[in-house]
Order: structure tokens, then C-alpha cells, then sequence
């Protein structure tokens, strides 16, 4: 008898740890608010690789002026860098409202 009881007993204390433990939505809105301020983050980083490439394009421009081709090269080099850059920027832009979407399809707000 008392073999059964602790047997019970023992068995309510390992059940009740995995029922406290099932707490579905805590992980509720997280997700979105990473992939927002994510997208936010390239959006403030495309903003400033455009500065820079403008910057480049006024440097390029001094130094084909100039006739200082070697710096001109240089310079070619550093857009091509920064138009690289935007490119990774805006794909990575896509991925993220593509995640916002399907996060709140499935209701991952």
C-alpha cells in the first residue's frame, strides 16, 4: 500500500514539472521585433553606403578632372565595393519582409 502511494506521489511530482513548464507563447512578438529592427538596420546601412558612394563618385570625378587616373582606378574599385554592398543589403532587406510575412501569416506576433 504505501509502495503505491509513494509510487502516485512520485508520478504527480514528475508530471507536474513538464505541465508548469509547457508555456506556448513565450516566445510570442519576439521574432517579429528581431526581424524589424533588422530590416531597420539595413535600411539606416543602405543609407550610408549611398553617402559613401556619392562621396566616391565626387572623388572619381575630381580625379578624372585632374587626369590622376591611378587614383580614378581607386576610386572605380570603391564603388564597385559599395554598390556590392547594397546589393547585400537590399537581398537581405527582402529576406526579412519575407520573414515578417510569413511570421505573421502563422501568427507569430
Amino acid at each position: 500500500m504505501k509502495r503505491t502511494i509513494m509510487g502516485i506521489v512520485l508520478m504527480g511530482m514528475m508530471s507536474a514539472g513538464s505541465l508548469f513548464a509547457a508555456d506556448g507563447n513565450w516566445n510570442r512578438g519576439r521574432d517579429l521585433r528581431y526581424d524589424n529592427a533588422d530590416r531597420a538596420g539595413d535600411y539606416r546601412d543602405m543609407a550610408q553606403d549611398r553617402q559613401k558612394i556619392a562621396q566616391d563618385q565626387w572623388e572619381l570625378r575630381q580625379d578624372m578632372r585632374e587626369g590622376n587616373y591611378a587614383g580614378a582606378a581607386h576610386e572605380r574599385a570603391e564603388l564597385n565595393s559599395e554598390y556590392r554592398d547594397i546589393s547585400r543589403d537590399r537581398r537581405d532587406v527582402r529576406r526579412d519582409t519575407r520573414d515578417i510575412r510569413h511570421d505573421r501569416f502563422y501568427n507569430w506576433r
